[in-house]
């Protein structure tokens, strides 16, 4: 009995190194720690601003405007910022990035508590705080590849990084919706505004290898032109990004819809708005750690369109839902669902992209997940007004829906020209094959 005890804490021991493996590299653990305080106050923002919009407007519209006003910089920006990302020091990108996006939370929190904010302020600010995030998230996302000692872990650090977006998404719109409830919005912008002094502090503390600055030979246009014509002519690539685009322009928008479906359909307030989102980030956050305890990225390739496919499902099946609990379980099948999608995307194409390439391809990432969804949100709002948010939201997972079975059909397609990419880049099949696994591969038993 002794013993089998002890082998079970064994065991427990080592499935809890292989999930925080990535947490070994110090640079990594010093963003985490920072990363996770600041997403905190992110989310209370985020879910203060729908409410305030909806609360000062009472439009469904106008929540889609916010939302379109917060996100279109990404679609506009991103590429350049990407190609950006793999000319400058990524660290003092996001450094600067982190300080900016701190001012607009302290200017949105001074407008709010002096009771000052006008609906023009929080899309002018919206549109601030999005031209910021255009620029950090490609440098944060192809930054991590320097921030981690040991490559083999990359695929962990983005499941991990996953997970802690999730995670902070279970803490922060609850603590929201108490703190809208009690004081109002404003405390919850001041309180984002404070958490970014976390992460700067982290990306101050890094000791990150100087790297020499890559010559520039050739023009911006030309190196944008250079990762759009990689990523279009190799086909996993294409695939990917164009899935994601499809769910991020017509199923991540159901989020701005909440508000009314939290008002108006569950007759709740703050605090039920709070736990919806909650209950995304926690299917969510269950997604990310199931990811992050895998031990190689093998089989990821199949797990894209069953995440997307069950995302779709979910959203369309909360669009008839009229009891809270049941939009509960369902939210939960959502998140679950889009995360492991997004994660699955992004372990692949950080996996197969070559490394002078990688800003780009990352900013094409950020362009048809962030990028896609203001006009998403734009849309939802606009028919949601004339159709209605049922309709609206019933429409939009059936759609992703689709586009998992299209993505399903032309896997085996995929696999095809995966292989030869994986073997030029000397990687063991076992432990980065992506798309397929190591039995497809038909790889000798001695090289798996």
């Amino acid at each position: 009995m002794v013993m089998q005890s002890g082998s079970y804490m064994e065991k427990a021991s080592e499935r809890m190194r292989l999930l925080m493996r990535a947490l070994q590299s110090r640079n990594y653990r010093l963003f985490f720690g920072g990363q996770t305080l600041s997403l905190i106050g992110t989310w209370m923002q985020q879910v203060a601003m729908s409410w305030l919009v909806y609360r000062l407007t009472g439009s469904a519209l106008l929540l889609g405007v916010v939302g379109f006003a917060s996100q279109v910089p990404s679609f506009l920006l991103s590429p350049v910022a990407g190609v950006l990302a793999d000319r400058w020091n990524k660290r003092r990108v996001l450094l600067w990035t982190q300080s900016l996006s701190m001012l607009q939370a302290g200017v949105l929190a001074v407008l709010v508590l002096a009771d000052l904010v006008q609906v023009w302020h929080i899309v002018a600010l919206s549109l601030v705080l999005g031209t910021v995030n255009a620029f950090d998230i490609p440098a944060r996302q192809s930054f991590l590849i320097e921030m981690i000692e040991k490559r083999e872990d990359l695929g962990n650090a983005i499941a991990l990084n996953s997970s802690m977006v999730n995670g902070t998404r279970l803490i922060g719109p609850s603590l929201a919706g108490i703190l809208i409830a009690a004081f109002g919005e404003g405390i919850c912008f001041l309180l984002n505004a404070a958490s970014y002094l976390a992460v700067i502090a982290a990306l101050l503390a890094m000791r990150v290898e100087k790297k020499a600055a890559r010559a520039v030979e050739t023009s911006v246009l030309h190196e944008l032109r250079e990762g759009f014509t990689y990523a279009y002519n190799f086909p996993p690539i294409r695939s990917i990004l164009l899935l994601l685009a499809l769910v991020s322009l017509m199923g991540v928008p159901y989020t701005v819809l909440l508000p009314v479906f939290a008002r108006d359909i569950l007759h709740g307030g703050a605090n039920t708005f709070g736990f919806l989102m909650a209950a995304a980030g926690l299917g969510a956050f269950v997604s990310a750690i199931l990811l992050a305890s895998r031990k190689s990225v093998v089989g990821l390739g199949k797990i894209i369109p069953l995440a997307a496919g069950l995302f779709g499902i979910a959203v369309a099946a909360f669009s008839f839902s009229r009891s809270l609990w049941l939009s509960l379980l369902l939210l939960f099948l959502a998140g679950l669902g889009m995360m492991a999608q997004i994660a699955s995307s992004n372990t692949i194409l950080q996996t197969v992209v070559d490394d002078d390439k990688r800003g780009r391809v990352m900013s094409l990432f950020t362009m048809a997940f962030m990028g896609m969804a203001p006009f998403g949100s734009l849309l939802a709002g606009a028919l949601a007004s004339r159709i209605g948010v049922t309709a609206t939201m019933f429409l939009g997972g059936s759609l992703c829906f689709a586009g998992s079975l299209v993505f399903a059909r032309n896997l085996r397609s995929l696999r095809e020209h995966i292989i030869p990419v994986y073997r030029q880049k000397g990687i063991i099949p076992e432990v980065a094959t992506g798309i397929q696994t190591a039995t497809e591969l038909a790889v000798p038993p001695e090289e798996q």
